[in-house]
């Protein structure tokens, strides 16, 4: 297989917080900025529900490498992978919800 081959894929992380304050969770996602570069060249968005000031979702926007797409189960393993996930999983009461998008 190509190492260089790529895939575009979005991933977004649909949580709810327990008020409409965001300062912390921008700030965490900033911290995080250089664990979004595993996935290379993310470009990562925070986006607040309008109606719902207290839904999120956040846009993770990434070319992962084919074999990785290939191996997903591989990368939800990784320890890094599962610590990033603990933490947002500590950081909200509520259900994360993660799914993975490609263009068509």
């Amino acid at each position: 297989m190509n190492d260089d081959a790529k895939v575009r894929r979005i991933l977004h992380l649909r949580f709810t917080l327990p008020t409409a304050d965001s300062g912390q969770l921008a700030a965490m996602i900033k911290a995080a900025a250089p664990f979004y570069q595993m996935f290379g060249k993310a470009q990562v968005r925070l986006l607040q529900n309008a109606d719902d000031p207290t839904k999120y979702v956040q846009e993770i926007e990434y070319d992962a490498q084919e074999d990785w797409e290939l191996s997903r189960q591989r990368i939800a393993s990784n320890p890094t992978m599962q610590a990033y996930l603990q933490t947002w999983r500590t950081m909200f009461p509520g259900a994360l919800k993660i799914d993975v998008f490609q263009e068509v």
